[in-house]
């Protein structure tokens, strides 16, 4: 089933052509490797130790990769992580927040040094540190969603 991104959500968990969107829209769009050369869409979504994390372009726009760093970090399996709107990743006060970084991103391509507020499935409150957010671009120029990948947080 794909959604209004033409992204299918039921497994990209190991999608060669889902990563290759992630790590081409990162290169082209911020300027540098989401990942080593020669690394696949199995080490990303197992062993990278940072986390990665996209969401569609629907109007309340859906969580549809998680890779299992972000997975922990956000205390959700795979199956509750893609179904949940990206917004409730934020609690309500931060979700303008949170819009205006969106907004900033798909403006400027890209938003770098990221600092914001999340909140995991059992209420844990954490600090992202030093995120990037960046446009999924695909090489047509169709914008596809949105990730984000960082590698340091602390609770709240």
């Amino acid at each position: 089933m794909a959604d209004s991104s033409g992204l299918n959500s039921l497994d990209l968990s190991l999608d060669r052509e889902f990563f290759d969107l992630l790590v081409g829209s990162y290169a082209r769009i911020v300027g540098a490797p989401l990942v080593d050369q020669g690394r696949g869409p199995e080490w990303l979504y197992h062993d990278a130790p940072f986390v990665v994390v996209a969401h569609n372009t629907d109007p309340d726009p859906r969580f549809v990769y998680a890779n299992r760093a972000g997975q922990a970090c956000f205390e959700y399996p795979w199956d509750e992580f893609v179904t949940l709107p990206s917004r409730l990743s934020a609690e309500l006060p931060n979700r303008a927040e949170r819009q205006q970084l969106l907004d900033a991103v798909t403006r400027n391509g890209f938003i770098a040094d990221y600092r914001g507020l999340r909140i995991a499935k059992s209420g844990r409150r954490f600090w992202i540190e030093d995120g990037i957010v960046w446009q999924l671009i695909d090489r047509d120029g169709h914008r596809r969603g949105q990730a984000a990948t960082f590698s340091r947080w602390r609770d709240a």
